[in-house]
């Protein structure tokens, strides 16, 4: 079993990268995967690595109970929520379990991630992916993320 700490160092290193400020990306000016639209009052140009791990363990994995849910949702609902937003990553693991989409990680939603095919949510993930507007410019990435997200939980 993988650790969130060991993900998020592979998420940064092979996964999100150095600094870009894509003028098509809704999230503007972004290093290590964090976004100017999401952290208005901090210095992305200048953002340290280990300042990213501490945000994404705090803001994204932690606040969130994500830490809660099972292995490998822990980390794929994690992952998601790095790329969409924590809570449309919560939301969206509700709804392929068939419960309330409430974005609060729970006993219900833990219980119906228990029992759900993790397969069958990386899937619903390249459906999500395909029904957005700008699949055609970010979603060869999007889809190889997954790629990379399987491959990370599936490595010695």
């Amino acid at each position: 079993m993988k650790s969130i700490d060991k993900y998020v160092k592979y998420l940064i290193d092979n996964i999100e990268g150095g600094y870009v400020n894509d003028p098509n990306d809704p999230g503007g000016e972004t290093k290590y995967g964090i976004s100017k639209r999401a952290y208005p009052n901090l210095d992305i140009r200048n953002l340290t690595y280990d300042e990213a791990e501490v945000i994404y363990l705090r803001d994204y994995y932690s606040k969130y109970n994500i830490q809660n849910l099972p292995y490998p949702y822990n980390i794929s609902v994690f992952d998601h929520g790095v790329n969409s937003g924590p809570i449309t990553a919560i939301k969206f693991v509700q709804r392929c379990v068939g419960t309330k989409d409430d974005g609060i990680i729970g006993p219900n939603t833990i219980r119906l991630v228990r029992s759900f095919d993790h397969n069958l949510y990386l899937a619903d993930r390249v459906k999500y992916y395909v029904s957005l507007s700008n699949f055609y410019r970010y979603g060869r990435g999007w889809v190889k993320r997954l790629f990379q997200l399987q491959e990370f939980l599936h490595k010695d």
